[in-house]
């Protein structure tokens, strides 16, 4: 293996070389093949490889809203949400430094197997929960491990088979699953639990097709190399210690804008997910339209409704805005922050809108509902590529763990809470009216994080043309210190004492 192979260093155990070699001889004759590709990852198993994530990807965020679909209570819902973010958003760095070093095919398929294993043993939590419920919140936390340890990476590995363009496109459909998941969650928690009268067996769905997930892994995903496909001959790249990567990445505005963009996402995507069904229901209880809720699968057609629109905007939003991103590109390099900043801004007054008419119209708030999620949408694959392309090869698991933990913590991880702690402050009885109006004024955080967070992108479009030229013309500075094996250990040694 050549000296500047980016993961030259790997012990043999995480290695992966073995598939990534040229032409195999055979009987002292080369056998005739196509030129492989600088990623060592032909085109067929390429493509097979963004499904296979993608899949995976679907099955992460189905998991996870499963539980939201179930509806045990508001408070139970938020406390497990909370838990799965908490160990999920801090275990990402872990994931990152590790991702950035190590064969990522096999962290990802220990993590799913471990995620899957998990996830099944929580649908055996006794039924009832009031007196288990921290088993049940132990179970959802180490969900949380496998689910680290596969979205910090699955994106730099689709960045080492596709770039421009075509990695834009195959980002989209990784990124289609999020949404969509997200809708299937509410579809298979509220249905598979009404239909069966126990919510246990929610949970018993996405375990299988994990396990499937890790077979398609081991025997059809091949481990790209690291930053192959966009290196320069003359350009090798170095791995810098986790300190530098970090002290790199804090300088990078662009990341870091865009990150906090990111985050007013997440807050409102995971008010959305716990709130929504729950205000469409108490909406519907104040106009009339329903009689109170008098046992827990009474508003399980509230979420189905609210799942299909979750899939079907996911979809809308992800491509609309990867096609306006394509076609503003040709006349400004700041189009994909703007296209961000304008899903943003043009979904604050949508949410609004949804929220004000829901004591109204029903059908009003639906149909806003989906226009704001739509717009919303349209960040999910542009913000995923402009990270990719404002962060070098060698950093882009970390930058992913970080944008995690960051958007997580900031965003999803309390954004429920707090539009719960809001809504009882504000409420004044325990009377119908009050319990809607007090969730509808707090849901009006959404709107102001939305305009919040298009801000951000607005100042994410002042770097980025700096930044991402800064990405693809980056070498390594003298001082700069980098890791390379030293008997068997790694040690840290700045360039120029490696240089000849």
């Amino acid at each position: 293996m050549s000296p500047a192979d980016p993961t030259s260093d790997s012990t043999p155990f995480f290695s992966d070389d073995s598939e990534a070699e040229g032409p195999e001889e055979q009987g002292g004759a080369a056998v005739p093949r196509e030129e492989e590709p600088p990623s060592g990852v032909s085109r067929v198993r390429a493509l097979l490889t963004v499904f296979i994530l993608c899949y995976i990807n679907l099955l992460n965020y189905m998991d996870r809203f499963t539980v939201a679909g179930t509806r045990p209570s508001a408070n139970q819902t938020s406390c497990l949400l909370a838990v799965f973010i908490c160990s999920y958003m801090f275990l990402a760095p872990f994931f990152g430094y590790l991702g950035d070093r190590y064969n990522r095919k096999i962290i990802m398929s220990v993590g799913i197997a471990f995620w899957s294993l998990v996830t099944l043993a929580s649908s055996y939590t006794p039924r009832e929960v009031r007196h288990h419920f921290w088993l049940l919140l132990l179970t959802r936390g180490l969900v949380g491990v496998g689910e680290a340890s596969y979205s910090t990476i699955a994106p730099t590995i689709i960045a080492d088979l596709y770039v421009k363009g075509k990695r834009t496109n195959m980002l989209s459909i990784f990124y289609f699953a999020i949404p969509v998941g997200s809708g299937l969650g509410y579809i298979v928690g509220s249905q598979v639990g009404y239909i069966a009268q126990d919510w246990h067996w929610a949970l018993r769905v996405t375990p299988a097709l994990g396990l499937i997930a890790v077979i398609l892994l081991l025997f059809v995903v091949q481990e790209p190399k690291r930053g192959a496909i966009e290196a320069r001959p003359e350009h090798h790249l170095h791995r810098t210690s986790w300190l530098t990567d970090l002290q790199a990445l804090s300088r990078n505005y662009s990341f870091v804008l865009s990150t906090l963009g990111f985050t007013a996402v997440a807050f409102v995507t995971g008010s959305l997910a716990l709130w929504a069904p729950t205000f469409l229901l108490r909406a519907a209880i104040f106009t009339g339209v329903k009689a109170p809720c008098v046992d827990g699968h009474c508003s399980s057609s509230d979420s189905l409704i609210f799942g299909a629109i979750t899939c079907v905007t996911g979809v809308l939003g992800v491509a609309s805005g990867v096609q306006v991103s394509r076609q503003l590109r040709k006349k400004t390099a700041r189009a994909d922050p703007l296209v961000c900043a304008a899903g943003l801004l043009l979904s604050a007054p949508f949410l609004y809108l949804a929220i004000v008419f829901a004591e109204s119209s029903t059908i009003a708030t639906y149909v806003f509902i989906f226009l704001g999620e739509t717009f919303l949408s349209m960040n999910w694959a542009i913000v995923a590529d402009i990270l990719l392309y404002v962060v070098v090869p060698t950093r882009r698991s970390t930058a992913e763990a970080f944008q995690i933990v960051i958007a997580h913590l900031l965003g999803d991880a309390g954004s429920p809470y707090l539009i719960g702690v809001v809504s009882d402050s504000l409420r004044r009885s325990d009377s119908f009216l009050w319990q809607f109006r007090s969730l509808q004024l707090s849901l009006l955080l959404c709107s102001f994080a939305a305009v919040v967070g298009g801000a951000f992108f607005l100042a994410t479009a002042l770097f980025i043309e700096r930044d991402r030229d800064r990405a693809e013309n980056y070498v390594s500075t003298d001082d700069e210190p980098i890791v390379v094996p030293s008997s068997g250990r790694s040690t840290r040694v700045p360039v120029s004492s490696v240089l000849i």
